[in-house]
Parts: structure tokens; C-alpha cells; sequence
């Protein structure tokens, strides 16, 4: 993504990222210091769990990071002192407008890679992840750029992420998750947002991938599984996976 230029109230920041680096550079004030790939990776989680709708705390980074708490609270010190997140004591963590800058950015790299290495090179969309996790920090905006145009200028990714423009513009996706739907509910798969391999091949092995019709057809009692007709075949898929689907609901039918 091209260059940016993002003030706070202290001081100004500027977030870009050169060609063929592993790393963005920021300046504030008379200072140039260099955001590193495990920043751009907290950065990402902050905003991955916001863009999720879960509250942002040291424990929920952690996490999503699988890292000790004591180091989350080091990176998010770190990354305060820069002005890339706001936080306070018992509070959440937020990202400013140069963090948030510097997020999208990662997350479009990611997302764009994610659906290249699908397009592409014939990746199943429970293996493009890790790859993409590892590719993410390393590619050029050459690169980037080329990827985007050989892929159309896509706006989602495999699992239905959007995929934010070079401008930090961000497509809308469905925020309605399929274990919200009542019985005889029918809509459409707009998003996955689990990354497991393993969640995401089960899904994968009864259908449930983006763009795919589903009706809600039982809800077994005492938080049981639910009952789904997915193209025609029915399935059982537990609460916890079904809170990961984001559904675009069909829309009613007026009576005549």
C-alpha cells in the first residue's frame, strides 16, 4: 500500500512501507523507528478481534497470539509509546489512526495472498493461513500490486474476509452469524471467520464454504447442535462453529 501520512494529538506520524523490507518504517517527531514484523502481528490482532466484535484485552491477545500475558503488556507499552494503540488500565485496546493504518495494511497483504495462493497455486482454503502468516511481512508493494490486478481487484478473500483497498477503504460483510438464525431461516454464507485447519476442512467436508445456501431446519434442545440443509444435504454443525459463519439472510417475502 502507498504511503500514508496519520497525526495524533502528541505528534506526527508517518507509517509506510518500502519495497522488497521485511518491515514498515515509522517517524515521529525527529525520530525514525521501525515497526518489525511482531508488531505488525499485534496490530493485526487488535484489529482482527475488534473486526470479530470481541472486546480487546492483554488476555484476549494473548491469546490469539498463544504468547504469556506479561509480553502482550510489554508490545502493547511499546506500541502506546509509538502512538500506534491506545490503552489504559483495564480498559480495552484500540488502535489509533496510524495503527489502524498500519494494520489494513498487513491485512491486505494476508488476504491478498491468501487468495492467490487459492487462485493460484491450488492452495484448499484450510491451508492458505499459515502460508499466507508466513509471506505476509516479506512481500514487496510491487508485489502486492501485482497480485491484486492478476486476481481482478478482489474485495474478499477464500474464507470471505474482506479485503481492504491500497486506500484503507474496507467492504462491508454481514455481521449476522448463522447460530442468530430461527428455525426456517434460510440465507447465504458471506464469511467464515475461523482459522483452524482443522475446523475449517471439517466445514469444508459438509459444504459450509461462502456463497453456499443454507436453511435452518432444528435446534436441539439444551444448547444442542443444529440441524442445516446446506445445498440440498442435511448436516449437524455444534454452536461454538456456527457462531463462526456469517450468513446473508434471505430476504422476506411479503405476503400478497
Amino acid at each position: 500500500m502507498s504511503s500514508a501520512r496519520n497525526r495524533t494529538s502528541r505528534s506526527q506520524t508517518v507509517v509506510s512501507r518500502e519495497p522488497a523490507v521485511t518491515t514498515a518504517i515509522l517517524k515521529a517527531g525527529d525520530d525514525v523507528v521501525t515497526i518489525t514484523p511482531a508488531m505488525e502481528d499485534y496490530l493485526k490482532t487488535i484489529y482482527r478481534l475488534s473486526e470479530d466484535g470481541q472486546r480487546v484485552t492483554t488476555q484476549a491477545i494473548a491469546e490469539r497470539l498463544e504468547v504469556a500475558a506479561p509480553s502482550v503488556t510489554g508490545m502493547i507499552k511499546r506500541l502506546a509509546d509509538l502512538h500506534l494503540v491506545d490503552h489504559q488500565r483495564y480498559r480495552s485496546v484500540q488502535l489509533t489512526p496510524a495503527g489502524q493504518k498500519a494494520a489494513l495494511e498487513v491485512v491486505r497483504h494476508h488476504r491478498l495472498l491468501e487468495l492467490y495462493l487459492a487462485e493460484a497455486l491450488g492452495y484448499s482454503w484450510d491451508e492458505v493461513h499459515d502460508e499466507a502468516e508466513r509471506l505476509e511481512h516479506t512481500i514487496s508493494e510491487e508485489f502486492e500490486a501485482r497480485i491484486d490486478a492478476a486476481l481482478g481487484y478482489p474485495t474478499i478473500d477464500p474464507h470471505g474476509d474482506p479485503i481492504p483497498s491500497m486506500s484503507g477503504s474496507v467492504p462491508q460483510v454481514s455481521n449476522d452469524r448463522l447460530s442468530s438464525l430461527e428455525v426456517g431461516d434460510a440465507g447465504t454464507i458471506s464469511r467464515v471467520t475461523d482459522d483452524d485447519p482443522d475446523k475449517l476442512r471439517y466445514l469444508g467436508s459438509i459444504g459450509l464454504y461462502p456463497e453456499v445456501r443454507i436453511v435452518l431446519l432444528e435446534r436441539l434442545p439444551f444448547g444442542g447442535p443444529l440441524r442445516l440443509d446446506v445445498n440440498g444435504e442435511e448436516h449437524f454443525l455444534g454452536a461454538e462453529l456456527a457462531d463462526s459463519i456469517h450468513i446473508l439472510r434471505d430476504e422476506p417475502v411479503n405476503a400478497s
